[in-house]
């Protein structure tokens, strides 16, 4: 069992306030769905608890160089999910959660409104798994790829990273990946969605395309990932200034992709 949050009540509530408060005042404007888009599945973050109609916690326990504890996704009350990386009980602790049995869809336009975190050591992200991942070797029609919408490093600054990962994560394991220049991205608020097609991909920041492919193209329904890491990939965790997290303010899926804002 993962071990138990010990950071005083007191301080850990401060901590969280501060986080919280750094997120700023006003969310940028969402995206615009398209007058025919049908919204089929959102959750606002509304409230004080997570909703467990809606979510799950995922992987507790020791997960890459980190563990996850429930304790590490709260909400504020003021309408976000705050997912934080804290150093506790000589370990980093952070936390993920998912719709696995919950919300599993095929198709859509998928996006969040996100603040992404700002100390290195740890990276968040909004991905889309399939619970069959790899059951039918070169057949992603059927058993589905891993979809990162987003993965973000703060020591990129200003890139954020899109990947796919299919036919499993053993000896057949192929993916492709993109990383995109998107000025402003580390700071502020930024929409981050998917238009996911039978066809292809196409990847969105702030209403503007950053990526388009072909590539290990699922047409199975896969259910939604919220989570915050602890790896070398994204830098030293021990020269960030914690507790640190990524605040998400919504999570919507629509029928079909919102058209980009045009007054931006």
């Amino acid at each position: 069992m993962p071990a138990r949050l010990h950071v005083p009540l007191p301080l850990l509530v401060a901590a969280l306030v501060c986080l919280a408060a750094a997120v700023g005042a006003a969310p940028a404007p969402e995206a615009r769905p398209s007058a025919d888009a049908t919204l089929v599945w959102h959750d606002e973050f509304d409230g004080t608890a997570l909703d467990l109609s809606k979510w799950s916690y995922r992987g507790l326990g020791p997960r890459k160089g980190g563990v996850n504890v429930k304790e590490a996704v709260t909400l504020d009350g003021k309408g976000h999910l705050v997912i934080t990386t804290t150093r506790a009980d000589n370990q980093w602790q952070t936390g993920m959660i998912g719709t696995q049995g919950k919300f599993e869809r095929a198709f859509g336009y998928w996006e969040c409104r996100v603040r992404l975190q700002t100390q290195p050591g740890h990276w968040s992200a909004f991905w889309l798994q399939s619970p069959r991942l790899g059951k039918s070797i070169g057949d992603t029609k059927t058993s589905g790829t891993e979809i990162d919408i987003f993965e973000y490093l703060s020591p990129r600054g200003d890139r954020i990273q899109h990947t796919l990962h299919w036919d499993g994560y053993g000896k057949d394991h192929k993916s492709k990946g993109h990383v995109a220049d998107v000025p402003g991205l580390s700071s502020g608020w930024h929409t981050v969605g998917l238009e996911w097609k039978p066809d292809e991909y196409g990847f969105y920041v702030d209403g503007k395309e950053t990526w388009r492919t072909r590539e290990g193209v699922s047409g199975t329904p896969q259910y939604i990932i919220l989570s915050l890491e602890v790896g070398k990939w994204a830098g030293k965790i021990a020269d960030a200034r914690l507790p640190d997290g990524v605040v998400f303010d919504y999570v919507r899926v629509y029928d079909r992709r919102p058209q980009a804002r045009q007054d931006r």
